[in-house]
């Protein structure tokens, strides 16, 4: 569990893992410098429960880094992260672990999500199934998420792939699409993982961060070539890279007054240079045909395509 300024929700968070019917767990929290009191709320569950491990990191460096400094300490023959404003079923745990006995070469199994906001709780919409492959749940996962990144793993995967800390955001997201990929079996179970949509502010600033989704896109491309993936893989994910551009594309020109001039010359500047890093001969030719999506010849006939695309999209009322 990474924590950052958690302190309204540990206990309820926590509280599920107490509540839990399979007994035997460790629970490694990561305080990454929290301001408020969450580190003190934490060593005093430590102090309750000794299944409980506090780390407390002298500087703020993210959950994937959070993660993985807890994952060191793991113990387990199982591994799985709760969001510290996440809940869990109090049969969770024992469901995912007993489709692991049942399935000797099942490596993830992914929870039912229910998310809940406002006090209405509403499935996940991600397709179910009874068992996938490890490639199948890939692609499912890069495709829009049609499958979720909430499970537990064997720890021996884990371990071997840890949380990608390329960027601060978005590039844990490619530790999930790699144990998707490198698992025997992907399998549901009828735990549940209640993931919390909290409003604690009013207005959300459009951060410059956004186009660390590209950094991390080009991570994930990198380990997919070095790991040896086929070439109907690398298309499909060269094809996402793509989308993510234009939608990368979209937030610049929506959001950019809001950012500052440097945060908008270093996300322009993003945006060229993954651009140029695009294999255009990999990309769906029923995609790029669409205007708002050509590659086009030169970086300046592009930027002219997408200010011109966005623009009518903004007469429309579409760019929400």
């Amino acid at each position: 569990m990474a924590v950052y300024n958690a302190q309204q929700w540990l206990s309820a968070s926590i509280g599920s893992l107490i509540s839990q019917t399979m007994n035997d767990w460790q629970l490694i929290c990561i305080d990454d410098a929290s301001t408020d009191d969450s580190l003190t709320m934490l060593r005093e569950w430590e102090q309750r429960d000794n299944r409980i491990e506090v780390i407390a990191l002298a500087e703020n460096g993210g959950q994937a880094h959070a993660r993985n400094i807890g994952l060191r300490k793991a113990q387990g023959d199982y591994i799985c992260f709760l969001d510290a404003d996440d809940t869990l079923s109090a049969d969770a745990l024992q469901q995912a672990v007993s489709v692991f006995e049942s399935h000797e070469k099942t490596d993830c199994v992914l929870f039912r999500v229910k998310i809940v906001q406002n006090g209405v709780e509403t499935l996940h919409s991600s397709q179910t199934f009874e068992v996938l492959t490890g490639v199948e749940a890939f692609n499912k996962s890069i495709d829009h998420w049609q499958i979720h990144g909430i499970y537990m793993i064997r720890a021996a995967l884990h371990h071997q792939y840890p949380y990608d800390e390329t960027c601060r955001s978005y590039s844990d997201d490619n530790t999930t699409h790699l144990h998707y990929y490198h698992s025997r079996e992907v399998r549901y179970c009828e735990g549940i993982y209640y993931y919390w949509m909290h409003s604690t502010s009013v207005t959300h600033r459009a951060s410059v961060r956004r186009f660390d989704y590209m950094r991390a896109n080009e991570s994930l491309k990198r380990q997919l070539i070095e790991i040896g993936a086929s070439k109907d893989i690398l298309a499909k994910y060269e094809n996402q890279r793509w989308l993510i551009l234009i939608d990368c594309y979209m937030f610049y020109h929506v959001h950019g007054s809001e950012l500052t001039a440097e945060e908008r010359r270093y996300g322009l500047s993003e945006l060229h240079r993954i651009w140029a890093t695009i294999d255009r001969t990999l990309l769906c030719k029923e995609t790029i045909a669409k205007f708002g999506y050509r590659p086009c010849a030169s970086w300046l006939l592009f930027r002219l395509q997408e200010w011109l695309y966005f623009t009518l999209r903004d007469l429309l009322g579409k760019n929400n």
